[in-house]
């Protein structure tokens, strides 16, 4: 068993207080003029999903988790199930809706995600850093809209929205970062 101290929290870090496992999710060192010092976090409850925000004493010492991440292929989904093949085992795992995160809408069937669990409980999809999108819907760019500080709203494969520069044009591909949800370059076939 090992014990972390708050001081030292950083994103991702899965710890038991409470008799509960948490994840760090945001964390801030604060050391104010007068007064001692603390640690300001977003926690978030693996199990249930909830999320808190909770300041802590950077001396206190807690049980830190182990977390398992583990590579799968996310298959396909079924209603609120999602489905994932642990690539060793080829073994098929369904995962709950509400364990994705907001920028799991860039994830398209066959991608291969990290899938992070905690004593047998999936608490989070982790997609990859980077994806390679097709858009299928934009407006149409007109000759000459080269100005790459403007905007436009396109619709990818998987129904998510992004803002692509203005150049970009329906049935092109683009890479997508992940993490921001943002237009990062035009793919050349």
């Amino acid at each position: 068993m090992s014990l972390i101290s708050a001081g030292s929290f950083k994103n991702g870090i899965t710890f038991e207080l409470d008799k509960k496992i948490f994840s760090v999710i945001e964390f801030q060192h604060v050391k104010p003029g007068k007064g001692s010092a603390f640690v300001r976090t977003k926690i978030r409850d693996i199990i249930s999903g909830s999320i808190i925000e909770k300041t802590f004493n950077p001396n206190d010492k807690y049980k830190e988790v182990f977390v398992e991440r583990k590579n799968m292929q996310y298959l396909y989904n079924d209603g609120n199930l999602y489905y994932f093949m642990n690539l060793e085992s080829y073994e098929q795992i369904p995962v709950s809706k509400s364990v994705l995160s907001e920028n799991f809408k860039f994830v398209k069937e066959n991608m291969e995600c990290k899938v992070l669990s905690c004593k047998g409980n999936i608490f989070e999809i982790e997609p990859p850093t980077f994806v390679e999108l097709k858009i299928l819907e934009t407006e149409l760019s007109t000759r000459g809209d080269t100005a790459t500080n403007f905007t436009k709203l396109a619709k990818v494969e998987t129904g998510a929205s992004i803002k692509v520069p203005i150049f970009i044009n329906q049935g092109e591909t683009v890479k997508i970062d992940t993490r921001t949800g943002e237009y990062v370059e035009r793919v050349r076939n």
